[in-house]
């Protein structure tokens, strides 16, 4: 083979080393970018979150932001809803942020996140699927009601709960088996405010970890949703029962009605 040959051979194999280098990396970062699903995502959204987290004295911490924005690799309307569906789901990404920061001792009342869609990433994000900004932004204190919320009252009727009865006015209350729910790697998802006891007992078994929640609305009711549970919620009001279907707007409380979460009953009660 004369000089000339071998010259252009020698390029011709370091071209193709050089576009195969540019395709291994272009396949393994695409492979990165869509290994994970959209819960694994929200797990390590809130894994990032909690780094964030300082010291301020005496065993004490504090989160300096109350804005997150994230960014999502997410092109396709398909993908989009992919994530929007754990996002926005029974357990919203911003419910998992805040009690992850709530299990910290951390103070986030005013805690905004924000999701947002883009088509690819960019150099400098340290995540090739996900990027997160934090901020802190001047809020306006909240106009106090013209009255108080209701009492919302809940007494067990049925089942074997941490307390025989409750009583409410907060925004959001999570009914199921067990104070704590955790996951497979024993981090925390949700805190029950009403928790049936994980004992044998079939009708304590008949509560879901993550059964259902009450939320008071902006006109002062309290609605009942049921959370994907084992063996569904309904609301028994004089004499007929009414499903909560899952993935619905709930079911408005009215007094006097009981709560059916499997097996188990909680009866309430409405004070002004």
């Amino acid at each position: 083979m004369t000089p000339i040959a071998k010259s252009i051979l020698g390029r011709a194999r370091a071209l193709e080393a050089h576009i195969t280098r540019t395709v291994d990396l272009a396949a393994q970062r695409f492979a990165r970018s869509g290994a994970r699903e959209p819960l694994e995502i929200a797990h390590a959204i809130v894994d990032l979150v909690e780094e964030q987290v300082q010291a301020s004295g005496r065993g004490r911490h504090v989160f300096p932001f109350n804005a997150i924005t994230v960014t999502v690799v997410a092109a396709a309307r398909e993908a989009q809803a992919r994530y929007a569906a754990v996002f926005d789901g029974e357990l919203p990404l911003r419910e998992r942020v805040a009690e992850r920061l709530g299990s910290r001792g951390c103070r986030v009342e005013n805690l905004v996140v924000t999701v947002r869609y883009v088509g690819r990433a960019k150099p400098a994000w340290v995540a090739p699927d996900f990027h997160l900004d934090f901020d802190h932004v001047d809020t306006v204190a909240p106009q106090r009601p013209a009255s108080p919320p209701p009492v919302l009252a809940l007494s067990i009727d049925c089942g074997a709960a941490e307390e025989s009865s409750y009583s409410f006015t907060q925004a959001r209350i999570d009914l199921g088996r067990c104070a704590d729910v955790r996951d497979s790697r024993h981090r925390l998802v949700r805190a029950n405010h009403v928790a049936f006891l994980d004992t044998a007992d079939p009708i304590n078994q008949s509560v879901s970890r993550q059964h259902a929640h009450i939320v008071l609305a902006g006109d002062g009711a309290y609605r009942l949703y049921d959370d994907r549970s084992a063996q569904g919620t309904s609301v028994l009001r004089r004499g007929t029962t009414v499903p909560v279907p899952p993935g619905t707007r709930g079911v408005r409380l009215q007094p006097g009605d009981e709560i059916v979460l499997g097996e188990a009953r909680i009866r309430i009660e409405l004070a002004p």
